[in-house]
């Protein structure tokens, strides 16, 4: 396995993919849970969430720490108490390797996440198009206007988007 280290760069944005272990469809429909989870770190680590889309099985996320070195363990407080919480609520035992159990983790998440520091306006911009072009991506809906769980409708606010960017749901006909 490869040597990794993060990068800790204070003052700058993180673009991150948490996925759900196996692919499960557990975050839409537990979404009121993962809301309060979010609510709840927020009180314990002060970040900024940029941009964030929540899919069935995992979520796109670009934020800012204001301590470079806790986006780590925001993203670890996220996983243990939806994990936690979501088992508390299901009263559900599910079968856990002895690895997992090891390194206390659960089957609810993936082991690791991916993320990638943000460089500059360019790459969040590409970044920012990505999170709200994914439920396209995936064939959640044709149209990001539509997708419920995403920061997408407060950049149309925002004047950020038109509201039919990405907008797949009419057919485009040709003249001629």
């Amino acid at each position: 396995m490869p040597n990794y280290q993060r990068i800790y760069a204070e003052g700058h944005s993180y673009f991150i993919t948490i996925v759900t272990h196996k692919r499960q469809h557990l975050l839409i429909q537990n979404i009121d849970l993962l809301r309060q989870v979010f609510t709840d770190s927020k009180q314990l680590y002060t970040y900024t969430i940029h941009a964030i889309v929540i899919l069935p099985d995992h979520i796109h996320m670009i934020i800012e720490p204001q301590n470079a070195t806790e986006y780590p363990k925001i993203i670890s407080y996220i996983k243990r108490k939806f994990s936690y919480v979501l088992n508390q609520i299901q009263k559900s035992h599910l079968t856990v390797s002895q690895s997992k159990i090891k390194k206390r983790e659960s089957n609810i998440w993936q082991r690791r996440y991916y993320e990638h520091t943000i460089r500059d306006e360019k790459d969040f911009n590409l970044h920012l198009d990505y999170i709200h072009y994914n439920p396209i991506k995936h064939q959640y809906t044709k149209a990001a206007d539509t997708w419920e769980h995403s920061s997408f409708h407060k950049y149309v606010k925002s004047g950020w988007y038109d509201k039919k960017w990405c907008d797949f749901t009419h057919d485009i006909s040709l003249g001629e």
